[in-house]
C-alpha cells in the first residue's frame, strides 16, 4: 500500500469515527427523551480499502410503536372516565356518609318514627323538617354536581379537539418535511422522532391508526375508519356547551364533517374523549336520573292529598315509574310546613286528618312510615331495579356508583401497566442504553485516537521522504 493510499485510509477512517462520535453523542443527549429513538451511522468499505458512511438511520420497530399508540388511547379514555366517576362519589358519598341521599332518607326515616311515636313532641317534628330539608340540599346539590361534572366534560372535550387541531397541524408540517427529506436522501431521522412524538400525543386525545406510504408518508385514520390526516389535516369540530341541565343535550364532535361520537356508525374506540363524552352522556346521565327518581319518590310518599300538598313539592309530579328529568335540583320543602316560611309544623301530624287538632295523633304519620318502607316502581333508564322500596333504591344508586367507580379504577390501573410495559418494550427495542453509548463511545475514541497515530505517522514518513529526496 502506497503512502498516499494508506494516507486516504486512515482519513476516511478518521472522518467516519467522528461522525459515529457525534451519533453517539446524540444518542446520549436523547436518552431521556421519551420521544427519541437510536441512530445508527452505518459505514461501508470501498475498494480503496476507505470507510465512509453511507446512512444515518435510527432503530425502529413498527407494531411495537404502534402498540403503545394502542395502549395510549385505552389508557387515556380509561383515566377520563375515572376522573368523572371520581368527582362524583366524592361529592356524594356512599351509604355511611352523611351527605348521601342513602344516609339522608334513614335519617329522615328515623326521625318520622320518633316523630309518630310522641305526635305531640314539636322537638321532634322539627327535627323531621330539619331532615327533610337536609335530603331536599343534598338531592339539589347532588344535581348540581351532576350538572357540573357533565359540564366540565364538554369543556374538556373543547380543549381536547383544540389540542387535537394544533397537533395535526405540527403533524402534517413534519410529514410534508419528512417526504421531503426522503425523497431528495435527506437525513430524516430527526423529523422522523418528532412525527412520532407529536402522533403519540394525538393518540391520547382520540384512537388512530396509521397506513405508511411511499417516502415515509403516513395517513391517519380514526380507530373507527374516519380519515384523520392523508397529505393534509382534517378539521376536528365540536361545539362547546356552556351551562348544563337535566335535559341538555350536549353536541358531538365532528372531524372533516363525520359524527364520530354518540350515535353512529363509525364512532371513536378509545382516546381522552372517548372516556370524556361517557362522563357527560352517559355516566353521569344515568346517575342524574337515579337522583330524579328519588326526588319524584320522596315527594309522592309525602303527598296524601291534603289540601296544603305534601312536605316536598314541586309542579308537576308525574306518575309512579316515570321518570321527570331535573327532579332532584327542583324539588322544594312546602312552605305549609316551614313556620319560617309562614307554615306549621302540625300540618306534618295532622292535615286534613286531625280535624279536633288532637296532641297526640299520629295516624297520619305512621301512614307515612308505611308509604315509606312500601314498594314501588322505578323507571327503567335510572339503570338499577325498577321495584322496591326507596330505601333499597337510593342504596342501589349508591352501590351502582361504587361498582362503576371501582370497575374504572381497575381498568384504568391494567390499561396504566399495559401502556407502561409497551412504552419499555419499544424504548428496550429502539431507545438509547446508555451503558451501551458509553462503551461504544469509549471504543470509537480508541478507534478515532488510532487513525490519528496513524496520520501523524504517514506525515511523518513522508516528510522524510521530501527531506530525503531534496
Amino acid at each position: 500500500m502506497s503512502l498516499s493510499v494508506a494516507l486516504n485510509t486512515a482519513r476516511s477512517s478518521l472522518l467516519t469515527t467522528a461522525t459515529q462520535i457525534a451519533v453517539s453523542g446524540a444518542n446520549t443527549s436523547g436518552a431521556l427523551d421519551p420521544s427519541y429513538s437510536r441512530k445508527i451511522a452505518r459505514s461501508v468499505t470501498t475498494g480503496d480499502g476507505s470507510v465512509r458512511i453511507v446512512t444515518i438511520s435510527r432503530a425502529a420497530d413498527a407494531q411495537l410503536y404502534y402498540r403503545m399508540l394502542d395502549a395510549t388511547s385505552r389508557a387515556a379514555a380509561s383515566q377520563a372516565k375515572l376522573d368523572g366517576l371520581d368527582r362524583l362519589h366524592q361529592t356524594v358519598g356512599d351509604t355511611e356518609d352523611a351527605r348521601s341521599p342513602a344516609a339522608r332518607l334513614g335519617k329522615l326515616l328515623d326521625s318520622l318514627n320518633l316523630y309518630a311515636n310522641a305526635p305531640q313532641d314539636r322537638v321532634l317534628a322539627g327535627q323531621v323538617l330539619s331532615d327533610a330539608s337536609a335530603l331536599v340540599t343534598t338531592l339539589n346539590d347532588a344535581a348540581n354536581t351532576v350538572a357540573a361534572t357533565r359540564q366540565e366534560a364538554d369543556a374538556e372535550i373543547a380543549r381536547s379537539v383544540e389540542r387535537l387541531n394544533d397537533l395535526l397541524s405540527q403533524f402534517e408540517e413534519l410529514n410534508r418535511a419528512v417526504v421531503k427529506g426522503t425523497a431528495t436522501g435527506a437525513d430524516v431521522t430527526d423529523l422522523l422522532d418528532k412525527r412520532d412524538g407529536v402522533l403519540a400525543l394525538i393518540s391520547e386525545e382520540i384512537g388512530v391508526n396509521v397506513v405508511t406510504r411511499e417516502n415515509n408518508d403516513m395517513v391517519l385514520y380514526t380507530d373507527g375508519g374516519v380519515t384523520l390526516f392523508e397529505t393534509s389535516a382534517r378539521k376536528v369540530e365540536f361545539t362547546p356547551t356552556l351551562v348544563y341541565g337535566a335535559t341538555t343535550i350536549g353536541s358531538q364532535v365532528f372531524i372533516d364533517g363525520v359524527p364520530v361520537t354518540g350515535t353512529t356508525t363509525m364512532p371513536l374506540r378509545s382516546g381522552r374523549i372517548v372516556g370524556l363524552m361517557e362522563v357527560r352522556d352517559v355516566v353521569a346521565v344515568t346517575y342524574q336520573n337515579q337522583l330524579d327518581e328519588i326526588a319524584r319518590a320522596i315527594i309522592d310518599i309525602f303527598d296524601t292529598g291534603t289540601a296544603a300538598g305534601g312536605l316536598f313539592t314541586q309542579v308537576g309530579l308525574p306518575p309512579a315509574g316515570t321518570l321527570r328529568p331535573g327532579l332532584a335540583a327542583d324539588i322544594r320543602i312546602n312552605p305549609a310546613y316551614d313556620p319560617d316560611q309562614g307554615g306549621s309544623l302540625d300540618e306534618l301530624r295532622d292535615g286534613d286528618t286531625n280535624p279536633t287538632g288532637d296532641n297526640s295523633y299520629s295516624e297520619r304519620l305512621f301512614l307515612l312510615i308505611d308509604r315509606f318502607n312500601a314498594s314501588r316502581t322505578f323507571d327503567a333508564v335510572a339503570g338499577i331495579a325498577v321495584t322496591g322500596s326507596l330505601a333499597d333504591f337510593s342504596a342501589s344508586s349508591v352501590g351502582w356508583l361504587e361498582a362503576r367507580r371501582t370497575s374504572a379504577d381497575t381498568d384504568a390501573a391494567y390499561q396504566e401497566t399495559v401502556l407502561a410495559r409497551a412504552s419499555d418494550a419499544l424504548s428496550t427495542a429502539t431507545g438509547v442504553n446508555l451503558d451501551d453509548e458509553l462503551a461504544l463511545q469509549l471504543q470509537l475514541e480508541r478507534s478515532y485516537s488510532a487513525a490519528s497515530r496513524l496520520i501523524a505517522v504517514i506525515d511523518e514518513m513522508l516528510r522524510s521522504l521530501l527531506e530525503a529526496v531534496r
